[in-house]
């Protein structure tokens, strides 16, 4: 059962997600993730995010090429999560937005524990700011793997609901890549000590 911080009118809906990857990415930023499993809830304030395009546009994001089996959830129906495997040891998660067969993703790149720190600090081993501050711990402090890939964030356990939104929201470059690193499409809150600092590579 949830809180009642996180009532169901709160939570995002299909049209949020269901628009231009980088109108969503940046209304992200304040939202609240959630996962509910059967003796824990935990949820975390997203703070820093990026974007992914697709049909040739962006060539950082994994849909640049077209369809394939690995990131054919960027082309599915929106508000769904596209969670990949990198570098043989770590999982990253992203949010799908555009029409179904458009491919389009936002990268959840960080977050501030909300619920369920003394879970998420079981499940990482450590706590304080490299609990989840980049995209592979944020995935690992939730227990999130490839078997989340897929994941309906309208219904179902995981979800995000509206939350309080940052007192500034900064945009830049995104990090952590090689390709199309003068892209302007990570947006983060200036204010939060959860921002990334290293360099996970997309």
């Amino acid at each position: 059962m949830l809180p009642r911080a996180f009532p169901p009118s709160r939570r995002l809906g299909r049209s949020f997600y269901a628009r231009s990857t980088l109108e969503v990415a940046p209304e992200l930023v304040g939202c609240v993730l959630v996962l509910r499993r059967p003796r824990s809830v935990v949820a975390v304030r997203l703070v820093e995010v990026e974007a992914y395009l697709g049909d040739g546009q962006d060539a950082a994001s994994h849909a640049h090429a077209g369809k394939t089996r690995r990131n054919s959830e960027m082309f599915e129906t929106p508000g769904r999560l596209y969670v990949y495997f990198t570098y043989g040891m770590h999982h990253c998660m992203n949010v799908v937005c555009e029409a179904r067969g458009r491919a389009g993703a936002v990268l959840l790149r960080a977050a501030e524990p909300v619920l369920g720190e003394t879970t998420m600090r079981r499940r990482r081993n450590r706590g304080g700011l490299e609990l989840t501050n980049g995209p592979a711990k944020l995935c690992a402090a939730l227990g999130l793997d490839l078997r989340a890939n897929g994941m309906d964030l309208v219904e179902g356990p995981l979800g995000i609901w509206s939350g309080e939104r940052p007192r500034r929201l900064e945009r830049s470059p995104r990090i952590g890549i090689s390709r199309a690193r003068d892209l302007p499409y990570r947006f983060f809150d200036p204010d939060s000590s959860y921002v990334s600092r290293g360099r996970i590579p997309h």
